[in-house]
This record gives C-alpha cells, sequence and structure tokens, in this order.
C-alpha cells in the first residue's frame, strides 16, 4: 500500500526557512520521480518542485532560487527547502509520485502539510 506522510510545515516570518519531509513507503522509492505540489485557499493545486529517478530537478518559476527538492533513496523521503519565505508561499504542501501498480499507473497524494508565512 503506498502512502506518502508529509511533515515540517508550520508558522514562519517572512524572510524566514522551512524544511518540508515527505516519507515514502509501499513501494520501490528510488525507482519513481517525485513531486511537491502547493494548494492556497481559492486556488487550484499547483506543480512546486519535481526531482526524477536521476536526481535531476525542476521549479516552477515563483519558487526558482528559492527552494531545493531533493531525495534520499536510503530514507525513502524526499525534501523541499524552502528559503526567502513570502506571505505568497502560504499554502497546503503536497507530496505525489506516480507508481506503476502491475500493468497501470496510479497516482498518489499525501495529506498536506500547512505553511504559513506571516509576521
Amino acid at each position: 500500500q503506498v502512502q506518502l506522510v508529509e511533515s515540517g510545515g508550520g508558522l514562519v516570518q517572512p524572510g524566514g526557512s522551512l524544511r518540508l519531509s515527505c516519507a515514502a513507503s509501499g513501494f520501490a522509492f528510488s525507482r519513481y520521480g517525485m513531486k511537491w505540489y502547493r494548494q492556497a485557499p481559492g486556488k487550484e493545486r499547483d506543480l512546486v518542485a519535481a526531482i526524477t529517478t536521476a536526481g535531476n530537478t525542476n521549479y516552477a518559476d515563483s519558487v526558482k532560487g528559492r527552494f531545493t527538492i531533493s531525495r534520499d533513496n536510503a530514507k525513502n523521503t524526499i525534501y523541499l527547502q524552502m528559503n526567502s519565505l513570502k506571505p505568497e508561499d502560504t499554502a497546503v504542501y503536497y507530496c505525489n509520485t506516480n507508481v506503476l501498480v502491475g500493468l497501470r499507473w496510479s497516482n498518489y497524494w499525501g495529506q498536506g502539510t500547512q505553511v504559513t508565512v506571516s509576521s
């Protein structure tokens, strides 16, 4: 059973930093790309960052240079280091992956972790 469990959210002042974690289980973690999304109140869920099995990364323009996605295959965990946080980064952050189950690709989400940037 695939599970994704996010942690590390919280309240931080503008300009501050947070590191989110997503612990994965139930699948061969090292064989799959992983993504972070976020959803602000009243808005759609948007892709924030992605990392491939080889460690190649991609970022939304709004977070380039401030956020860093990484993975630790030994711990079945991905991270999102968020620096220079802005109020507009306030959202629920979700971990996401697509896993091949039998002959079918299935999409999985974590429960989300709230990030609030406010003074």
